[in-house]
C-alpha cells in the first residue's frame, strides 16, 4: 500500500510511531507468563501459522492474538469517524488489517485451530479472565 502524497509526518509522529512494538508487548508478555505459570507451554510469534499468532499452544492447536485497539479496528465504525489527519490512508490501512485478521482466523479454523483474539486493554485490565477463557477451552 502506498502512502498518499499528502503523507507528511512530523518528528513527533515519527518518534511516537517508533515506540510501537510488534512483538513482546506488555499485554502479550503478561498473558504468556500466566499461561506458563499455569503449566501451558507455547511458542511465541509462531511463523508456521497464518498471521504468526502472538502465542501458539501447539499441543492443543490454540492460536492467541493480542491486538492493539487502533491497529486492529476496535469499534471501527465509530472510531473511523473521529480520524482527522490522513483519513484515507488510515481507513485503508486499518480496514486491510481487519480483513487480514479475518482471513487468518478463517485459515486457522480450517486447519483445526481454535483462535482467541484479545484486545490489548482487555488483557491489561483483566488478564486472569483472558487466561480463564483459554484454560476453559482446554479442559
Amino acid at each position: 500500500m502506498k502512502h498518499p502524497k499528502s503523507y507528511d509526518s512530523t518528528p513527533e509522529t515519527r518518534q511516537r510511531m517508533a515506540k510501537i512494538r510488534l512483538k513482546n508487548g506488555k499485554a502479550e508478555t503478561i498473558l504468556a507468563k500466566l499461561l506458563w505459570h499455569s503449566g501451558i507451554r507455547y511458542r511465541k510469534n509462531y511463523k508456521k501459522l497464518p498471521g504468526s499468532p502472538d502465542i501458539a499452544v501447539t499441543t492443543q492447536k490454540i492460536a492467541i492474538f493480542v491486538d492493539g485497539e487502533f491497529w486492529h479496528g476496535q469499534n471501527w465504525e465509530e472510531r473511523k469517524l473521529k480520524l482527522r489527519s490522513n483519513r484515507e490512508y488510515w481507513i485503508e490501512k486499518i480496514e486491510e488489517n481487519i480483513a487480514r485478521d479475518k482471513r487468518n482466523n478463517d485459515s486457522l479454523k480450517e486447519m483445526g485451530w481454535r483462535v482467541f483474539r484479545f484486545w490489548e486493554k482487555q488483557v491489561l485490565k483483566d488478564p486472569d479472565a483472558c487466561l480463564q477463557k483459554i484454560v476453559s477451552s482446554i479442559e
